[in-house]
């Protein structure tokens, strides 16, 4: 069964420092997408974050590039199997320089945290109980 994929493309200053701070993450570097220019951060099978210098990011379009540390471009969500894991990831990303990005959510059934990334990236890393979605 075909499982449709996502690239989110992101622009960053630094292509080095973020490689760090996504293999800091757990994040494996896919070096066949990957130059001097780019960096293919594989964070699922069916999801990669394209990490674009600004130089290169700006091949791809004609629009002004966001300052994500100013303004926000994009929300990035991503699910976690359990309350720990969603604590591991932003607790690796504040360890590597993320910072926090908002005030911890906890519903009980949901469970969330964000940080930003050293672009100023926003990931919000989200648990909800399956029993909750089932019914």
């Amino acid at each position: 069964m075909y499982q449709q994929m996502i690239f989110v493309n992101l622009p960053v200053e630094d292509i080095d420092a973020s490689r760090t701070f996504y293999t800091a993450l757990g994040y494996s570097i896919n070096e066949q997408f990957s130059d001097e220019s780019t960096a293919s951060v594989v964070i699922s099978d069916t999801i990669v974050a394209m990490l674009l210098t600004k130089e290169k990011y700006a091949q791809f379009t004609k629009k002004e590039i966001a300052d994500a540390r100013k303004t926000s471009e994009v929300l990035l969500a991503l699910s976690a199997e359990s309350r720990e894991k969603v604590d591991e990831l932003v607790e690796q990303a504040l360890a590597a320089g993320g910072s926090v990005a908002g005030d911890t959510q906890d519903l009980g059934f949901m469970y969330g945290r964000s940080f930003d990334d050293l672009d100023g990236h926003t990931w919000e890393v989200v648990w909800m109980d399956p029993a909750a979605i089932e019914g």
